[in-house]
Parts: C-alpha cells; structure tokens; sequence
C-alpha cells in the first residue's frame, strides 16, 4: 500500500507538473544562480539560475514516461518471442541465441553502444533500453512455457484437436501473466535507473530536457558548493524506483498462489 501511494504522488506530481512547477524549468536567469533552497526557490536553483523544483517536477515526467513505456514494450516484445521459443523448438534454437548474445552484455552497457548510433531523444532512449530489457522477459516467459506444455491441460486441449496457436492462446498466455506483470514493474524500474544513467552521461535525453539525470550532471562539479542540485533529484529518483519495486513486491505475494496461502 505505501508503495502505491508513494507512486501515486509521484506520478500526480509528474502529471499536474505544469500547474504545480512555479516558474519555466527551462527559464534561465543568470542573476539568480546557485541560490540555496529558501522561500521563493523550495529546491534552489542550478548553475543557469533555473528553478530546481520545477526541474524536478518536469524531471518525473520523463522518467516515469520512459518506465512505463519500456516495461509495456519490452514484455509485449519478450512475450511474443518468448511464446514463439517455448512452443516451436526450430524457433527456439535460432532465437534464444540471439537472446544470450544480448544479455552476455550489461543493459546499461547495450543501451550506451545503441545510443551512440543515434542522437539524443527520448524515442531512442526508450528503443534502446527496450532493446537491452527484452531478453530478460523472453527468458522468463519462455521457461514458464517449457514448464506448461507438458502439462495434462495442455495434452488435453491438444488430444480434443486445439491448434498450436488456440493451445497458447487460451491455456498458455493466462498462466504467463502473473510472473510477466511482476516482472515488468522490475523492469520498469531498471528503466528509470538506465535512463538517469545516460543521460548522467551525456548518451540519453537532450540536455535542454529536465531529466533527473541531466539535474544530476550539471551539478555534479558543483557538488562542493550547492550539493541540493545533486541531491534533490537523487531522492526523487531512488523514492520512484523504491515505490515501483515495493509494488512489485506485493504483486508477486498476490499473484502466486503459494506464497499467499502462506501469508
């Protein structure tokens, strides 16, 4: 429960940014920088003068977006090629070796390999991180497929003449779901994180764009003199990935049944 609400102030504050932010996050006003969090600036300002609060409101937006769009792309794309490795093994030989070349290299590394082929956007962003998240969920569902299709429901349904594609349809997909949506909040956590990550390191959004990433560069030369630039966007980041990871959490003790006989 305290994982939904955190999320849900979180993704208000995100939504309604533009009517809570008090000032342009993009206005710059040189006379005005690096101002210690007070009255009229609640988180301070950065080194352009820009109002920091209003940064990290418009800042929740991006990552939020790029989350869930990564997370609903990424176990769209897993599931499919992960039904399609589970129940046709000529498919599997030849897909899940692409799969393991894909995860012999780190997420973050892929993402900053593929990001360097393109230039900074958010749509990119979100494509290579998908791209980088994809054989996790391939795996997952690939495994649950090989455990299923052996199962006397299934040599039921195929004995009564189901097809390939009724059998997975109708007894197959129903029992992916519940490890597919616990997965898919890790997932979407893992995108926020990747994303500040790149764009930390100048390879993600634009640098005319609030993200929390972006925030945390351009203070991180300046941590000495107004540490807030770094930390304030920092908290938001680590309270957003902890909400979506705590909601997956209770997601997981609902959705198995074991686990919630036990609780």
């Amino acid at each position: 429960m305290g994982g939904i609400v955190l999320l849900a102030l979180l993704v208000g504050a995100g939504l309604f940014a533009p009517l809570l932010a008090t000032v342009d996050p993009s206005a710059v006003a040189p006379i005005k920088r690096l101002r210690p969090p007070d009255a009229d600036f609640w988180f301070g300002t950065d080194p352009l003068g820009r109002d920091l609060y209003s940064r990290v409101l418009y800042g929740a937006r991006v990552s939020l977006f790029v989350g869930f769009m990564v997370a609903l792309l990424s176990t769209a794309i897993g599931l499919l090629i992960g039904l399609l490795a589970g129940f046709n093994r000529a498919a599997d030989a030849v897909l899940m070796r692409v799969m393991d070349g894909l995860m012999s290299i780190p997420p973050i590394l892929l993402a900053i390999a593929l990001m360097a082929l393109t230039r900074a956007s958010m749509g990119n962003v979100i494509l290579a991180i998908t791209i980088a998240e994809v054989p996790r969920v391939t795996r997952l569902v690939r495994s649950v497929v090989l455990v299923l299709k052996d199962q006397p429901f299934v040599d039921a349904a195929r004995a009564a003449g189901s097809r390939g594609w009724q059998i997975v349809v109708r007894h197959i997909l129903p029992n992916c779901l519940a490890p597919l949506i616990v997965q898919a909040t890790y997932i979407g956590a893992s995108a926020i994180i990747i994303e500040a990550i790149l764009s930390f390191l100048g390879a993600g959004m634009p640098p005319n764009v609030p993200s929390w990433g972006n925030v945390i560069a351009e203070g991180r030369t300046l941590f000495q003199v107004a540490p807030y630039i770094v930390i304030v966007p920092g908290i938001f980041l680590s309270l957003t990935v902890l909400a979506i990871n705590l909601i997956g959490d209770g997601l997981r003790d609902a959705l198995d049944p074991r686990l919630a006989r036990r609780l």
